[in-house]
């Protein structure tokens, strides 16, 4: 009797074997899989979703986009160093960044924008009745959306002279009439940048309620 109690023992330690192996592989792959994942997110690529219109039509309400996380070099977390740069914003760029407005909030709370690059470092922007004037020579891009006329007060349609400090950007939406920019908050650091938008993966609309075929894998200008 007590030999046969032995055996059922080892059997049973035989059966639950491969299945405790098969648990331990699974959850080292999933921790694998999550590493990865935290690592490409943080220094290669991240995706967003436009929430507003203020990009349109380069970029429209329910656009899915990925971010080019290290062409600017990707920020190391608790340092205010950065790795793999390969070049400084350009002026046309798309770029994600922390709104900021938001900069002594809690990094919970923190919000991302996505504008248009309009003004380099050391440049002076103007705008003269919706005209945009770098270094006094206009400046236009085609993919700005505003009515003529229609003025109104303020910064939006008239801004005054100013010069963009070191390590600061000039932004602006497509959308300049529906646009919360630059105009209104000056400058975005150097340090806010999170990547250029390069991509439209998907795209949603949420209104007929069907995906627009003719955005998805389309590249971002």
């Amino acid at each position: 009797m007590a030999l046969f109690r032995k055996k059922e023992k080892t059997a049973a330690t035989e059966q639950t074997g491969p299945k405790k192996s098969q648990l331990r592989d699974w959850s080292e792959a999933i921790i694998v899989a999550a590493v990865l994942a935290l690592i490409i997110r943080t220094f290669f690529v991240q995706a967003f979703k436009i929430p507003s219109g203020s990009m349109e039509d380069t970029l429209l309400i329910g656009d899915h986009l990925l971010v080019n996380k290290f062409i600017y070099g990707t920020h190391l977390p608790f340092t205010d160093g950065s790795i793999l740069k390969l070049r400084d914003p350009e002026r046309g760029d798309i770029i994600v960044f922390e709104f900021p407005e938001d900069r002594d909030k809690s990094y919970f709370k923190k919000r991302d924008f996505i504008k248009r690059v309009i003004g380099l470092p050391g440049e002076t922007i103007e705008i003269r009745q919706k005209n945009i004037y770098v270094n006094g020579e206009r400046y236009r891009t085609e993919q700005a959306v505003y009515k003529e006329g229609n003025l109104t007060p303020g910064p939006r349609d008239n801004m005054r002279a100013i010069t963009i400090p070191d390590d600061k950007f000039f932004v602006m939406g497509d959308n300049r009439d529906r646009s919360y920019d630059s105009r209104f908050w000056k400058f975005v650091d150097r340090s806010e940048i999170k990547g250029l938008a390069f991509i439209k993966y998907w795209s949603w609309n949420s209104e007929r309620f069907l995906p627009r075929w003719d955005r998805i894998g389309r590249l971002i200008k």
